[in-house]
């Protein structure tokens, strides 16, 4: 008896589209991606936040995250990109629900002498180990140092892989349920493709632990 037919598949190779049909391709298929709400300071000390939806962790010993400027030309992207290289600090912060239209805010395209945190609304408060502020409004941050800047490609939507080890945490105890970060208390958003988002709710969270091999 046979089965019903296979799924088509589209082939594309991305050697032949524009980079900018490459990128839509890759936020369409790598999704949902959590957010990286990143703080730097310039050397002259303008403060500059913005939003990077090409984030996740590396490591943890020592503690590492690593965030992606893709170069598109915006002045978020080479701000957070010029700052970071030229300073060697910066704070990623998580996004929760209630703070999505500020953050969308931020990602607007200002020019380098405006300050995203009073632009966006943001409150700046002191870190402990790095220069860059905080945001106070964000539910977690990590202050973290520059360890090393990877670029891929060349041309509009090239990669720079900012990767920093974390130096300090900053978690509000409404968050927390123990000593774990409670997920479904963050409600982080994310980002899908285009201009859409998601977030995590209680509701979509299910546990799936590893299943144990025999002997194991």
């Amino acid at each position: 008896m046979s089965g019903p037919p296979p799924p088509a598949f589209r082939g594309i190779d991305p050697a032949t589209i524009p980079a900018a049909e490459a990128y839509a391709l890759l936020t369409g298929c790598v999704a949902p991606r959590p957010i990286a709400f990143v703080s730097s300071l310039s050397k002259t000390g303008v403060a500059n936040l913005a939003p990077f939806s090409f984030f996740n962790a590396g490591g943890a010993s020592p503690p590492s995250v690593v965030f992606t400027p893709v170069t598109s030309g915006a002045n978020r992207d080479k701000d957070t990109l010029h700052n970071v290289r030229e300073t060697g600090e910066y704070v990623v912060h998580i996004v929760p629900w209630s703070l999505r239209e500020r953050m969308n805010q931020a990602s607007a395209d200002y020019p380098p002498e405006i300050d995203e945190f009073e632009a966006a609304g943001f409150t700046k408060t002191p870190s402990a180990r790095v220069k860059p502020w905080r945001a106070a409004e964000c539910p977690i941050a990590m202050e973290c140092r520059l360890f090393r800047i990877v670029e891929h490609g060349a041309g509009p939507y090239h990669a720079n892989y900012v990767i920093g080890e974390v130096v300090y945490f900053h978690l509000a105890e409404r968050v927390m349920s123990g000593h774990r970060v409670d997920a479904a208390k963050v409600e982080a958003i994310g980002r899908l493709g285009g201009p859409n988002y998601t977030r995590v709710t209680a509701d979509s969270i299910f546990a799936m632990p590893r299943p144990t091999l025999p002997g194991g």
